[in-house]
C-alpha cells in the first residue's frame, strides 16, 4: 500500500469517528453502532495491508494528526457512552431483579 493509500484510509477513519462522536452526541445509538461497524472494516484494512514505509515529514505529521484526532474523538464517545451504558446495565439488572421477584413471589398471587 502506497504512503497516500495509507494517509488516505487514516483520514477515512478520522472522518467516520467525527461522525460517530456526532452521533453519540445526539444519542443516536444506532447511527453510532453502524459507524462503528465502518470505522471496523477500515481499521482491519489498515492493519493488514499497512507496512512501514517512509513517510515524507508532511505525511507524517498528517499522520500523526489524524491518529490525534482518532484518539482524542475516541476518548469523547467514550465519555458519552460509558454512563449511558452503566445506566443501561443498571436498568437491565433492576428488570431481572424484578423479573425473579414475580417469578418467586408473582405478581397476582393472593
Amino acid at each position: 500500500m502506497e504512503s497516500i493509500e495509507l494517509i488516505s484510509l487514516y483520514e477515512n477513519v478520522a472522518v467516520i469517528t467525527d461522525k460517530m462522536l456526532h452521533a453519540a452526541r445526539q444519542r443516536d445509538w444506532e447511527l453510532l453502532c453502524q459507524l462503528e461497524s465502518n470505522c471496523s472494516s477500515t481499521v482491519a484494512i489498515i492493519q493488514k495491508n499497512e507496512v512501514p514505509v517512509p513517510l515524507t515529514p508532511e505525511l507524517k505529521e498528517r499522520k500523526i494528526s489524524m491518529i490525534k484526532k482518532i484518539l482524542a474523538d475516541d476518548k469523547e464517545i467514550r465519555d458519552i457512552t460509558e454512563p449511558w451504558m452503566a445506566e443501561l446495565a443498571d436498568l437491565m439488572q433492576s428488570n431481572q431483579t424484578s423479573r425473579k421477584l414475580n417469578q418467586a413471589y408473582g405478581a397476582n398471587r393472593v
